[in-house]
């Protein structure tokens, strides 16, 4: 199987920093719900399917761990940092029995909620890193996968090994996370042409 020639698109770490600040005010009931899920999604490198459909309790903030459900119904358990764990705490704290006194029913464990108290959609959290991305004016091609592609890109820039970020990622191949070792490889020429005296 050949690696896909279209590199994915990451964002550099200041980038992803603007596009944390601009999420909502983080004082609001939603605003910590977006901080938090826009944390979670960049600190964890989760897919957009599998943050929404997180549960309070597969948050352990003991052990600074989530259970995620992938494809194929697999799980694996991640480590959160600590940006994205305070923030999830603030969003527990203040955020989430907000929206879940804004419903008119129960609910249920969902971690993340919109403000009719229920769990939150696909669409809701796409639009929360898209308004964020719009606010940080950082284009309209930014979206949830950009975080997990940023997430990605910065680990193998920061020197972890190929197969440690398979296993982050839930990719069933190591082929499949290669990708990132050729994004690294590009950034890495360019950094080489612009800075060293004899590149050119």
């Amino acid at each position: 199987m050949a690696v896909p020639q279209r590199l994915p698109k990451a964002l550099p770490y200041s980038s992803i920093e603007r596009l944390i600040e601009s999420t909502e005010d983080p004082a609001t009931a939603v605003g910590s719900r977006d901080r938090a899920l826009v944390e979670m999604l960049y600190g964890t490198g989760t897919r957009i399917s599998e943050i929404v459909a997180l549960d309070v309790d597969d948050l352990d903030l003991e052990s600074e761990v989530v259970t995620v459900t992938g494809k194929g119904n697999k799980q694996r358990r991640l480590p959160v940092g600590g940006s994205a764990l305070r923030a999830v705490q603030d969003y527990l704290v203040r955020g989430r029995p907000a929206l879940v006194g804004g419903g008119r029913r129960a609910s249920g464990p969902a971690l993340f909620l919109g403000v009719r108290g229920r769990r939150l959609s696909r669409q809701a959290a796409w639009e929360v890193v898209r308004a964020a991305a719009a606010r940080a004016e950082l284009g309209e091609h930014v979206g949830p996968h950009t975080l997990r592609h940023s997430y990605a890109t910065h680990l193998m820039e920061g020197g972890a090994d190929v197969r440690v970020v398979q296993e982050l990622l839930g990719h069933a191949s190591v082929t499949t996370t290669q990708i990132y070792t050729l994004v690294t490889a590009d950034a890495l020429r360019e950094v080489y042409a612009h800075s060293h005296p004899r590149a050119q």
